[in-house]
Protein backbone atom coordinates (compact mmCIF):
# COMPACT_ATOMS: atom_id res chain seq x y z
CA UNK A 1 0.00 0.00 0.00
CA UNK A 2 0.82 3.73 -0.21
CA UNK A 3 0.78 5.31 2.94
CA UNK A 4 0.98 9.47 2.59
CA UNK A 5 -0.51 10.49 5.52
CA UNK A 6 -1.68 8.78 8.78
CA UNK A 7 -3.28 9.42 12.21
CA UNK A 8 -0.84 10.87 14.75
CA UNK A 9 -1.97 7.28 16.88
CA UNK A 10 -0.28 5.30 14.22
CA UNK A 11 -3.47 2.88 14.29
CA UNK A 12 -2.82 2.02 10.79
CA UNK A 13 1.00 1.13 11.23
CA UNK A 14 0.01 -0.88 14.13
CA UNK A 15 -2.52 -3.10 11.62
CA UNK A 16 0.00 -3.28 9.48
CA UNK A 17 2.18 -4.62 11.75
CA UNK A 18 -0.46 -7.40 13.34
CA UNK A 19 -0.68 -8.12 9.67
CA UNK A 20 3.02 -9.21 9.45
CA UNK A 21 2.92 -11.10 12.54
CA UNK A 22 -0.17 -12.86 11.39
CA UNK A 23 2.65 -14.22 8.65
CA UNK A 24 1.04 -11.68 5.66
CA UNK A 25 3.70 -10.76 3.31
CA UNK A 26 2.97 -6.69 3.89
CA UNK A 27 5.27 -4.19 1.61
CA UNK A 28 4.29 0.01 2.54
CA UNK A 29 5.43 2.90 -0.29
CA UNK A 30 5.70 5.55 2.95
CA UNK A 31 6.38 9.05 1.90
CA UNK A 32 8.98 10.92 3.48
CA UNK A 33 8.10 14.32 2.26
CA UNK A 34 5.01 14.83 2.83
CA UNK A 35 4.53 18.35 4.19
CA UNK A 36 4.34 18.64 7.29
CA UNK A 37 4.52 15.35 7.91
CA UNK A 38 8.03 14.70 7.32
CA UNK A 39 9.95 13.61 11.24
CA UNK A 40 6.01 10.94 11.62
CA UNK A 41 7.16 9.51 8.09
CA UNK A 42 10.26 8.57 8.77
CA UNK A 43 9.22 7.54 12.48
CA UNK A 44 6.35 5.14 10.98
CA UNK A 45 9.08 4.06 8.40
CA UNK A 46 11.10 2.60 11.70
CA UNK A 47 8.46 0.93 12.58
CA UNK A 48 7.13 -1.09 9.60
CA UNK A 49 10.67 -2.19 9.50
CA UNK A 50 11.23 -3.23 13.28
CA UNK A 51 7.93 -5.63 12.75
CA UNK A 52 9.20 -7.29 9.62
CA UNK A 53 7.62 -4.73 7.02
CA UNK A 54 9.01 -4.32 3.19
CA UNK A 55 9.64 -0.33 3.29
CA UNK A 56 10.38 1.46 0.30
CA UNK A 57 10.16 5.48 -0.36
CA UNK A 58 8.91 5.99 -3.76
CA UNK A 59 10.70 6.60 -6.44
CA UNK A 60 13.56 9.05 -6.63
CA UNK A 61 12.77 13.00 -7.51
CA UNK A 62 8.79 12.32 -7.18
CA UNK A 63 6.29 12.67 -4.09
CA UNK A 64 4.43 9.31 -3.98
CA UNK A 65 0.43 10.81 -3.58
CA UNK A 66 -1.51 8.36 -4.58
CA UNK A 67 -3.88 6.71 -2.08
CA UNK A 68 -3.82 2.80 -3.52
CA UNK A 69 -3.94 -0.65 -1.53
CA UNK A 70 -3.70 -3.93 -3.35
CA UNK A 71 -4.58 -7.06 -1.41
CA UNK A 72 -3.47 -10.46 -2.72
CA UNK A 73 -5.42 -13.52 -1.19
CA UNK A 74 -5.37 -17.20 -2.09
CA UNK A 75 -9.13 -18.32 -2.43
CA UNK A 76 -10.44 -21.55 -3.71
CA UNK A 77 -10.17 -21.22 -6.94
CA UNK A 78 -6.43 -19.43 -6.89
CA UNK A 79 -4.88 -16.15 -6.47
CA UNK A 80 -7.09 -13.39 -6.71
CA UNK A 81 -6.12 -9.60 -6.45
CA UNK A 82 -8.53 -6.80 -4.64
CA UNK A 83 -8.07 -3.00 -5.43
CA UNK A 84 -8.56 0.24 -3.29
CA UNK A 85 -8.41 3.26 -4.61
CA UNK A 86 -8.40 6.21 -2.94
CA UNK A 87 -8.96 10.20 -3.23
CA UNK A 88 -7.96 10.66 0.70
CA UNK A 89 -4.95 9.63 2.96
CA UNK A 90 -5.41 6.33 4.67
CA UNK A 91 -6.01 8.59 7.62
CA UNK A 92 -8.52 7.39 10.70
CA UNK A 93 -8.54 10.73 11.45
CA UNK A 94 -8.98 12.79 8.64
CA UNK A 95 -11.65 10.00 7.35
CA UNK A 96 -13.58 11.93 9.65
CA UNK A 97 -13.44 15.20 8.65
CA UNK A 98 -12.71 14.80 5.45
CA UNK A 99 -15.11 13.88 2.10
CA UNK A 100 -13.29 11.74 -0.02
CA UNK A 101 -14.74 8.87 -1.91
CA UNK A 102 -12.88 5.17 -2.81
CA UNK A 103 -13.14 2.17 -5.43
CA UNK A 104 -13.17 -1.48 -4.14
CA UNK A 105 -12.74 -3.85 -7.00
CA UNK A 106 -11.59 -7.05 -7.95
CA UNK A 107 -11.05 -6.02 -11.93
CA UNK A 108 -8.47 -8.02 -13.12
CA UNK A 109 -7.30 -5.32 -15.74
CA UNK A 110 -7.38 -2.46 -12.52
CA UNK A 111 -5.49 -5.12 -10.15
CA UNK A 112 -2.82 -6.00 -12.93
CA UNK A 113 -2.37 -2.25 -13.41
CA UNK A 114 -1.90 -1.93 -9.88
CA UNK A 115 0.68 -4.85 -9.14
CA UNK A 116 2.61 -2.78 -12.39
CA UNK A 117 1.90 0.66 -10.32
CA UNK A 118 3.78 -0.96 -7.00
CA UNK A 119 6.45 -2.70 -9.24
CA UNK A 120 7.39 1.08 -10.20
CA UNK A 121 7.37 2.35 -7.11
CA UNK A 122 9.15 0.17 -5.55
CA UNK A 123 12.33 -0.36 -8.38
CA UNK A 124 12.20 3.26 -9.73
CA UNK A 125 12.16 1.50 -13.25
CA UNK A 126 9.18 2.75 -15.01
CA UNK A 127 10.24 1.96 -18.99
CA UNK A 128 8.19 0.44 -21.04
CA UNK A 129 5.07 -0.41 -18.24
CA UNK A 130 1.17 -0.76 -19.47
CA UNK A 131 -1.82 -0.06 -17.98
CA UNK A 132 -4.91 -1.03 -19.41
CA UNK A 133 -7.02 0.93 -17.14
CA UNK A 134 -5.46 3.12 -14.82
CA UNK A 135 -4.03 6.52 -15.64
CA UNK A 136 -0.90 7.61 -13.95
CA UNK A 137 0.92 9.97 -13.66
CA UNK A 138 3.44 11.83 -14.47
CA UNK A 139 4.26 10.69 -18.04
CA UNK A 140 0.34 9.92 -18.84
CA UNK A 141 -2.41 11.49 -16.76
CA UNK A 142 -2.44 15.36 -18.10
CA UNK A 143 -1.92 13.86 -21.76
CA UNK A 144 -5.17 11.92 -20.93
CA UNK A 145 -6.79 14.70 -19.68
CA UNK A 146 -5.81 17.13 -22.32
CA UNK A 147 -7.16 14.66 -25.03
CA UNK A 148 -10.51 14.24 -23.61
CA UNK A 149 -10.90 17.33 -22.73
CA UNK A 150 -10.32 18.56 -26.73
CA UNK A 151 -12.75 15.17 -27.45
CA UNK A 152 -15.29 17.52 -25.88
CA UNK A 153 -14.42 20.16 -27.30
CA UNK A 154 -15.12 18.58 -31.05
CA UNK A 155 -18.67 17.95 -30.14
CA UNK A 156 -19.35 21.83 -29.39
CA UNK A 157 -22.60 22.55 -27.44
CA UNK A 158 -23.03 18.98 -27.68
CA UNK A 159 -20.23 18.20 -24.62
CA UNK A 160 -20.26 17.93 -21.08
CA UNK A 161 -17.54 18.60 -18.67
CA UNK A 162 -17.88 17.92 -14.87
CA UNK A 163 -14.63 18.14 -12.72
CA UNK A 164 -14.67 18.36 -8.62
CA UNK A 165 -11.29 18.92 -7.23
CA UNK A 166 -9.46 20.61 -4.55
CA UNK A 167 -8.14 23.12 -7.25
CA UNK A 168 -7.37 24.08 -11.11
CA UNK A 169 -3.97 25.46 -11.18
CA UNK A 170 -2.11 24.18 -13.61
CA UNK A 171 -1.81 25.94 -17.05
CA UNK A 172 -2.77 23.60 -19.92
CA UNK A 173 -5.71 22.56 -18.27
CA UNK A 174 -7.09 25.55 -17.76
CA UNK A 175 -6.19 26.61 -21.30
CA UNK A 176 -8.24 23.53 -22.54
CA UNK A 177 -11.04 24.22 -20.65
CA UNK A 178 -11.26 27.78 -21.85
CA UNK A 179 -11.02 26.47 -25.57
CA UNK A 180 -13.81 24.09 -24.73
CA UNK A 181 -15.87 26.83 -23.69
CA UNK A 182 -14.97 28.64 -26.55
CA UNK A 183 -16.57 25.87 -28.11
CA UNK A 184 -20.13 26.09 -26.64
CA UNK A 185 -19.31 22.84 -24.21
CA UNK A 186 -21.34 23.28 -20.69
CA UNK A 187 -18.10 22.99 -18.23
CA UNK A 188 -18.97 22.51 -14.68
CA UNK A 189 -16.27 22.37 -11.96
CA UNK A 190 -16.63 22.05 -8.51
CA UNK A 191 -13.29 23.45 -6.65
CA UNK A 192 -12.95 23.63 -2.88
CA UNK A 193 -9.92 25.94 -3.16
CA UNK A 194 -7.70 27.94 -5.70
CA UNK A 195 -9.35 27.64 -9.66
CA UNK A 196 -8.01 29.22 -12.44
CA UNK A 197 -10.61 29.60 -14.30
CA UNK A 198 -13.18 32.50 -14.87
CA UNK A 199 -16.55 31.72 -15.25
CA UNK A 200 -19.13 34.09 -17.21
CA UNK A 201 -16.38 36.06 -19.57
CA UNK A 202 -17.96 37.30 -22.59
CA UNK A 203 -16.90 34.90 -25.52
CA UNK A 204 -15.02 33.12 -23.71
CA UNK A 205 -16.45 31.03 -20.93
CA UNK A 206 -20.14 31.75 -20.88
CA UNK A 207 -20.87 28.14 -20.45
CA UNK A 208 -18.87 27.68 -17.74
CA UNK A 209 -20.14 27.24 -13.76
CA UNK A 210 -17.88 27.30 -11.03
CA UNK A 211 -18.72 26.28 -7.57
CA UNK A 212 -17.30 25.65 -4.12
CA UNK A 213 -18.86 23.78 -1.66
CA UNK A 214 -18.08 24.93 2.03
CA UNK A 215 -19.79 22.83 5.12
CA UNK A 216 -19.45 20.37 7.69
CA UNK A 217 -16.65 18.56 5.90
CA UNK A 218 -13.56 19.54 3.75
CA UNK A 219 -14.25 18.26 0.29
CA UNK A 220 -11.67 16.61 -0.56
CA UNK A 221 -12.55 13.68 -3.20
CA UNK A 222 -11.08 13.86 -6.75
CA UNK A 223 -13.94 13.10 -9.74
CA UNK A 224 -13.41 13.77 -13.44
CA UNK A 225 -16.72 12.83 -15.57
CA UNK A 226 -16.57 13.63 -19.55
CA UNK A 227 -19.88 13.47 -21.74
CA UNK A 228 -18.08 11.21 -24.39
CA UNK A 229 -21.53 11.58 -26.62
CA UNK A 230 -23.22 9.55 -24.12
CA UNK A 231 -20.49 6.89 -23.83
CA UNK A 232 -19.91 8.62 -20.13
CA UNK A 233 -16.48 8.03 -18.98
CA UNK A 234 -16.31 8.83 -14.95
CA UNK A 235 -13.09 8.85 -12.67
CA UNK A 236 -11.76 8.95 -9.18
CA UNK A 237 -8.19 9.23 -7.53
CA UNK A 238 -6.22 11.33 -6.15
CA UNK A 239 -4.72 13.94 -8.77
CA UNK A 240 -5.41 17.72 -8.81
CA UNK A 241 -5.46 19.59 -12.32
CA UNK A 242 -2.03 21.48 -10.67
CA UNK A 243 1.38 21.38 -12.12
CA UNK A 244 2.53 19.41 -9.32
CA UNK A 245 0.38 16.60 -9.12
CA UNK A 246 0.75 16.28 -12.94
CA UNK A 247 4.40 16.60 -13.57
CA UNK A 248 5.84 15.86 -10.13
CA UNK A 249 3.89 13.80 -8.22
CA UNK A 250 2.63 9.75 -8.55
CA UNK A 251 -1.12 10.33 -9.23
CA UNK A 252 -3.80 7.90 -10.33
CA UNK A 253 -6.69 8.12 -11.78
CA UNK A 254 -8.79 5.04 -12.04
CA UNK A 255 -12.53 4.49 -14.41
CA UNK A 256 -15.28 3.71 -12.92
CA UNK A 257 -17.27 1.18 -14.91
CA UNK A 258 -19.86 -0.62 -12.21
CA UNK A 259 -23.52 1.02 -12.80
CA UNK A 260 -24.45 2.01 -9.20
CA UNK A 261 -20.79 3.25 -8.46
CA UNK A 262 -21.13 5.50 -11.91
CA UNK A 263 -24.50 6.08 -9.70
CA UNK A 264 -23.11 7.20 -6.73
CA UNK A 265 -21.03 9.81 -8.46
CA UNK A 266 -23.15 10.93 -10.66
CA UNK A 267 -25.25 11.62 -7.48
CA UNK A 268 -22.10 13.58 -5.93
CA UNK A 269 -21.95 16.17 -9.25
CA UNK A 270 -25.93 16.76 -9.31
CA UNK A 271 -26.39 16.92 -5.73
CA UNK A 272 -23.43 19.44 -5.30
CA UNK A 273 -24.21 21.59 -8.83
CA UNK A 274 -27.91 21.74 -7.66
CA UNK A 275 -28.93 25.39 -6.02
CA UNK A 276 -28.07 24.58 -1.79
CA UNK A 277 -26.65 26.46 1.04
CA UNK A 278 -23.01 24.96 1.22
CA UNK A 279 -22.37 26.16 -2.34
CA UNK A 280 -20.68 29.48 -3.61
CA UNK A 281 -20.87 30.40 -7.48
CA UNK A 282 -17.46 31.96 -8.56
CA UNK A 283 -18.42 35.49 -10.17
CA UNK A 284 -16.71 36.96 -13.78
CA UNK A 285 -14.15 39.06 -11.31
CA UNK A 286 -13.09 35.80 -9.18
CA UNK A 287 -15.04 36.84 -6.16
CA UNK A 288 -17.76 34.58 -4.87
CA UNK A 289 -21.25 35.03 -3.82
CA UNK A 290 -23.47 32.27 -1.91
CA UNK A 291 -25.87 30.32 -3.65
CA UNK A 292 -29.79 31.00 -3.12
CA UNK A 293 -31.44 28.09 -1.80
CA UNK A 294 -35.04 26.90 -0.11
CA UNK A 295 -35.37 28.55 3.23
CA UNK A 296 -35.29 24.67 4.57
CA UNK A 297 -32.03 23.60 2.47
CA UNK A 298 -30.01 21.77 4.64
CA UNK A 299 -26.74 22.23 2.33
CA UNK A 300 -25.73 19.70 -0.77
CA UNK A 301 -23.52 17.60 2.64
CA UNK A 302 -26.54 16.31 4.26
CA UNK A 303 -28.29 15.54 1.05
CA UNK A 304 -25.68 13.44 0.51
CA UNK A 305 -25.36 11.79 4.21
CA UNK A 306 -29.56 11.32 3.21
CA UNK A 307 -29.27 9.76 -0.19
CA UNK A 308 -26.52 7.05 0.68
CA UNK A 309 -28.34 6.27 3.91
CA UNK A 310 -31.23 5.73 2.15
CA UNK A 311 -29.64 3.91 -0.66
CA UNK A 312 -27.70 2.01 2.37
CA UNK A 313 -31.12 0.97 3.16
CA UNK A 314 -32.32 -0.58 0.32
CA UNK A 315 -29.62 -2.75 -0.60
CA UNK A 316 -30.33 -6.77 -0.07
CA UNK A 317 -28.43 -8.93 2.33
CA UNK A 318 -25.41 -9.95 0.36
CA UNK A 319 -21.98 -11.69 0.57
CA UNK A 320 -20.79 -9.98 3.39
CA UNK A 321 -23.91 -11.29 6.10
CA UNK A 322 -22.91 -14.93 4.93
CA UNK A 323 -21.55 -17.47 7.24
CA UNK A 324 -17.67 -17.38 7.35
CA UNK A 325 -17.41 -20.98 5.50
CA UNK A 326 -19.43 -19.74 2.56
CA UNK A 327 -17.73 -16.08 2.43
CA UNK A 328 -14.52 -17.70 -0.11
CA UNK A 329 -17.31 -19.23 -2.77
CA UNK A 330 -19.16 -16.56 -3.28
CA UNK A 331 -16.76 -14.06 -4.40
CA UNK A 332 -17.55 -12.44 -7.93
CA UNK A 333 -15.26 -11.49 -10.16
CA UNK A 334 -15.04 -8.10 -11.28
CA UNK A 335 -16.99 -6.62 -8.41
CA UNK A 336 -16.59 -2.91 -7.26
CA UNK A 337 -18.03 -0.67 -5.08
CA UNK A 338 -17.69 3.10 -4.36
CA UNK A 339 -17.43 3.81 -0.74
Amino acid sequence: MTLYRTSSDARMVRYLAEAARNAKQVAVVVELKARFDEAANIAFAAQLEESGIHVSYGVLGLKTHCKVLLVVRRDYDGLRRYVHIGTGNYNPDTARLYADIGLITADPSIAQDASELFNYLTTGYGAERTYKKLIPAPGRLKKALLQRIEREQALGPRGLLQFKMNALEDVDITRALYRAARAGVQVDLIVRDTCRLRPGLPGLSESVRVVSIVGRFLEHARIYYFHNAGADEYFIGSADSMKRNLESRVEVLAPVEDGAARQALRAILDIQLAPNRDAWLMQSDGTYVRRTADALDRGCQQRLLEWVASHAAQQPVGRGHKGRRFARRSARVPATEIV
